[in-house]
């Protein structure tokens, strides 16, 4: 479903890497087919009043350089790439040294805990990114990792893993504290377990609050994300983020339940979440994003889902921005398809497995460096040659997809899901994260088993406040260079010429 987005990753790199143009959420732009509403049917008002009021409707602020002083941890049972269930109890000081705690579990729900790590170390806050507008780089050194099993099975395990590929001689036992880490010495013994804490070279923290309630203030830590391999995990610079980490100081009301359960953990005694079932996977209506997205390779965007109530047929809106509070339009995507949904996943417990096929593509350009890309392309391998024009939707489907964007028609993925209900009763859905690589899961093997940002169900009467999207007053600088890209002299044609045009658009 997401080829839409992360092909450009490989084929789009300089309007990409360049953040050519504009980001998504707080206003979209009025030639979207969003704000047309001709063909979303009756619900496209709904949704797109939630997509103009991104974060539930609050205003979003953020200060750079960041102060990630205080105590941040999970709102919801995360899902890693593997998978891994844990949550994450993050201590960062103001002589720049962190505790940092992962709590490890068996299940989906984050109730059964199997082992926990306790990391020590410091962190460094540096310059804003040159690559992930938004974004914050960091460097940290880690002093020392401990381990500490909660049960027999997770300790047998473990040790089975130690012994293999660290030569550690000694069974590991449960509720037993085991060093993994020595700076001091050397000893790295994380290996076995794919831990990584690359996490900390990218941060972003963002507060969210109500005009006129200053009590409603909630804040939050965005750390780099991983490596959908977890033998990179090591060497994986973050060019996204993880799962937000909610301040336990801005908590006022203690509204969120598991920031608390979770914030009163410790190595010895990991947190259990309330035990929960799992909410059966019903795809049928309109999805809209609740936030302003980020995927690697420097994409920021919403999306708008439909499935239909013929059970088969689907349709995805895709606003592609290049700002970090989705206000700026580059592109907007219009997909159609089919879908068929399977068993429960065997690999991952709660996920739900689904096949998707896209048929036809529309394209919308919305600034003029995209509109310019779209232009230099020749022949049929995207719409019709030098007619892209600022604003106008173009269908791409009979040239079989759009070279420019990287998107190849048809294409099928096959996609993971899960659904859930937040603590206002809403339906949210996650489908699968996309692989770091860029590539696409068009084989069963290659699915996913670890989630995206939550999608909302759009839901009359569920109206936010007005969404400024402030950054502050920071000024951000665009990142140039693709790593990982494919390289090709249109692209470097490309941006020789369209540079001016960047600069304008950000002045």
């Amino acid at each position: 479903m997401e080829l839409l987005l992360l092909f450009s990753v490989i084929s789009f790199p300089f309007a990409v890497r360049l953040n050519v143009g504009s980001a998504a959420g707080s206003s979209l732009n009025s030639v979207s087919p969003l704000a047309s509403g001709k063909s979303i049917g009756r619900h496209s008002a709904e949704c797109h009043h939630m997509l103009k009021h991104l974060y539930n409707g609050a205003q979003v602020a953020v200060h750079m350089p960041p102060n990630i002083t205080g105590q941040w941890v999970s709102s919801s049972c995360e899902v890693r790439p593997g998978p891994e269930f844990l949550t994450r109890s993050y201590r960062f000081y103001h002589n720049h040294t962190f505790n940092a705690l992962q709590f490890y579990y068996r299940d989906n729900h984050c109730t059964e805990p199997t082992y926990s790590l306790l990391i020590q170390g410091t962190v460094h806050v540096q310059q804003a990114s040159w690559v992930i507008r938004g974004g914050t780089e960091a460097d940290y050194q880690l002093h020392r990792v401990l381990l500490f099993c909660h049960t027999s099975e997770a300790a047998r395990d473990l040790s089975a893993k130690l012994r293999r590929d660290c030569g550690l001689e000694e069974a590991v036992k449960p509720k037993e504290s085991y060093e993994l880490w020595d700076h001091a010495t050397g000893r790295d013994c994380t290996g076995p377990l794919g831990f990584s804490m690359q996490e900390l070279l990218l941060l972003r923290v963002e507060r969210h609050y109500r005009h006129g309630d200053p009590d409603s203030q909630t804040k939050e830590l965005l750390l780099g994300d991983l490596h959908t391999d977890v033998s990179r995990r090591k060497v994986h610079k973050p060019s996204s983020y993880q799962p937000p980490l909610q301040s336990i100081k801005h908590d006022h009301d203690h509204s969120c339940i598991i920031c608390q359960i979770v914030s009163r953990g410790s190595l010895q005694q990991p947190p259990s979440l309330p035990p929960q079932a799992n909410v059966p996977v019903r795809v049928q209506g309109h999805w809209v994003s609740q936030r302003c997205e980020v995927r690697p390779g420097i994409l920021f965007l919403t999306r708008h889902f439909v499935f239909n109530r013929d059970g088969h047929t689907w349709e995805g809106y895709y606003h592609h921005y290049s700002d970090p509070v989705c206000r700026l339009p580059t592109f907007s995507m219009h997909a159609i398809g089919h879908y068929s949904q399977g068993q429960p996943s065997a690999k991952v417990m709660g996920g739900t497995e689904f096949v998707f096929t896209v048929t036809q593509m529309k394209v919308t350009p919305l600034d003029l460096a995209t509109t310019s890309l779209l232009n230099i392309f020749s022949g049929d391998e995207c719409g019709t040659e030098g007619s892209w024009r600022l604003g106008v939707q173009q269908d791409v489907t009979p040239t079989a997809g759009c070279a420019a964007l990287g998107i190849r028609l048809p294409h099928t993925e096959h996609e993971l899901f899960r659904m859930e209900r937040d603590a206002y009763g809403r339906r949210l859905l996650y489908n699968g994260q996309r692989p770091t690589n860029g590539s696409s899961p068009d084989q069963p093997h290659k699915r996913a088993s670890s989630y995206q940002p939550s999608l909302v169900q759009c839901s009359p009467g569920n109206h936010g406040g007005t969404n400024t999207g402030r950054e502050g007053d920071q000024h951000f600088r665009l990142g140039g260079g693709c790593r990982g890209c494919h390289s090709d002299r249109r692209f470097h044609l490309f941006a020789l010429l369209i540079w001016p045009l960047v600069i304008l658009q950000i002045m």
